[in-house]
């Protein structure tokens, strides 16, 4: 439970931050169609460390269960795999990294149909 909600607030944490770095660093130094895939990047990785923070409160209420943790984990990993990916991307653009953004969406799918089964499942 502290584990998930901690993860989910850190990462809250660096994408207020990151999403502040982008509009007062980032704007006009990189071309305008990379600062979308950044804000993209930020707003996905704060929509996972709320989900992150979900997880967190259905692992306090239902116990650390499998398909709890997984979500978890996938969420962790997908913000990492998808965002990460994406902050790289619009700083380098080396479009090849751009390859790596599906699998942090799928981690992300995953989560959440794993939340979904974990809630039917337990609650």
């Amino acid at each position: 439970m502290k584990l998930f909600i901690s993860l989910g607030a850190i990462y809250g944490f660096l994408a207020v931050a990151l999403g502040a770095f982008g509009a007062h660093i980032l704007d006009g130094r990189i071309p305008a169609k990379y600062m979308i895939t950044w804000e993209k990047a930020v707003l996905y990785q704060m929509f996972h460390a709320a989900g992150l923070l979900v997880v967190g409160l259905l692992a306090g209420k239902f116990g650390m269960k499998p398909l709890i943790n997984w979500s978890g984990w996938l969420m962790f990993i997908g913000v990492i795999l998808f965002s990460g990916s994406l902050y790289v991307l619009s700083v380098t653009q080396i479009k090849v990294l751009g390859a790596i953004t599906p699998i942090g969406g799928v981690s992300f799918l995953v989560a959440w149909l794993l939340m979904v089964f974990a809630v039917n499942k337990y609650a």
